[in-house]
């Protein structure tokens, strides 16, 4: 029984993020997945603010056992498990994560700090994936584990959103409501 983290953005928090983390609890026998809900994330820019993000991770994440959802200051992945210091976690990410992950911040450390679990959905060719894995300086560190397709994306969330459509099939009926009680994502559609 270990500790699962699911770092990202989540502007907004959809299905597919909680999809992948039942999949993952389940997989790995986790008795503890920490959301971190990155502020500023470096890799992207985000619409909503931290506090309206966090709100939203917090009510899609509330079915999910074991989920304590967290603000985390870090734009990096290294520093946030750096200054987690937890006993072997696994690191959750999607199976297209995966072919940009050699060119994150400190990529061994973070394979030092931490077990990477790859969520794949059926029809993703395996090969792509084993060719990453065996590029990376641990490729013992990386265990892939597979979840329902849901083709979901926050930017297209954000898109619907913006044009009044509805968003009750690709997000918790909680963060729903949310996102209409916040009047967010109605101004701007950023597509990234």
């Amino acid at each position: 029984m270990g500790v699962a983290v699911l770092g990202g953005a989540f502007d907004p928090p959809h299905n597919g993020h909680v999809a992948l983390a039942q999949g993952a609890v389940a997989h790995f026998e986790a008795a503890r997945l920490l959301v971190r809900v990155v502020a500023a994330p470096g890799h992207r820019s985000v619409s909503a603010t931290a506090d309206d993000r966090l709100t939203l991770a917090t009510l899609a994440f509330e079915a999910v056992p074991g989920a304590e959802v967290a603000l985390d200051t870090h734009a990096r992945t290294v520093d946030s498990l750096e200054a987690l210091d937890l006993d072997d976690p696994v690191f959750l990410i999607g199976a297209d994560e995966l072919a940009s992950f050699p060119t994150w911040k400190e990529p061994d450390r973070v394979l030092a700090l931490a077990r990477l679990g790859v969520a794949t959905r059926p029809g993703v060719p395996r090969e792509q994936l084993a060719a990453v894995i065996a590029g990376l300086s641990r490729p013992d560190r990386v265990e892939l584990f597979e979840i329902e397709q849901l083709p979901i994306s926050s930017s297209e969330i954000r898109a619907r959103v913006a044009r009044g459509e509805p968003i009750g099939d690709l997000v918790p009926m909680a963060v729903a409501a949310e996102i209409e009680l916040r009047d967010l994502y109605r101004r701007s559609a950023r597509l990234d």
